[in-house]
């Protein structure tokens, strides 16, 4: 993920990054606990919920293992909650130099939403490499990232939206590609049930 240079990158945790939308902060630390005993320990927290950054909260402090980010960063003010939550990296839809500067300067790991080829050449004069392609499939998939791959082999990705289990090797047999962005790893039937044995298989498979 880029940052200011003494930040790590997160990319190379897992080939999956499980993206999930909590209600219940009180699923939080048994649902990561279960993603990392799969063997996915990043995992991105959506702000689109009120539970979203209590749930960040809980597992920064109760599972270390895990590597928590928030996803669906949008403000400089979403930065700055995020952070405060504990949130060890950022990921946004999409970017403005605003919201750049603001994750910039927070000192985290981030990944920058790109869905064209003129906003990844705008990342790459900021200096940054590291980007969310977002959605994914709906902005062109596998075939778009690969006519990216020549023009543009200095950029690297995490794309996310519509991707599946059966789409996601394609996806991570692109050069450009470092890792995935998986919401099915916490089906709403699963969340629902608190099924955390099968959210363990289901990042197992993954991993």
């Amino acid at each position: 993920m880029s940052t200011v240079p003494s930040a790590p990158s997160v990319l190379g945790l897992a080939p999956v990054l499980p993206v999930v939308v909590i209600d219940d902060a009180a699923d939080a630390v048994p649902l990561a606990r279960a993603l990392v005993a799969g063997g996915l320990p990043a995992i991105e927290v959506t702000l689109r919920t009120p539970a979203a950054l209590d749930a960040i909260r809980a597992i920064a402090s109760e599972v270390p293992e895990a590597v928590v980010g928030a996803g669906t960063v949008i403000s400089p003010r979403t930065v700055e909650e995020a952070a405060a939550a504990g949130a060890r990296f950022l990921v946004s839809p999409g970017w403005t130099d605003t919201l750049l500067d603001a994750m910039r300067a927070s000192g985290l790991p981030f990944l920058p939403g790109v869905s064209t080829a003129s906003e990844v050449v705008a990342l790459l004069e900021r200096g940054v490499h590291e980007m969310k392609f977002f959605p994914a499939e709906a902005a062109g998939g596998t075939a778009y990232l690969k006519s990216l791959a020549g023009p543009l082999p200095q950029a690297r990705f995490c794309p996310t939206g519509g991707i599946t289990p059966a789409t996601a090797p394609a996806y991570l047999a692109l050069p450009n590609v470092a890792c995935v962005g998986g919401s099915w790893l916490l089906p709403p039937d699963v969340a629902a049930a608190k099924d955390w044995g099968r959210v363990e298989a289901l990042a197992r498979a993954s991993a």
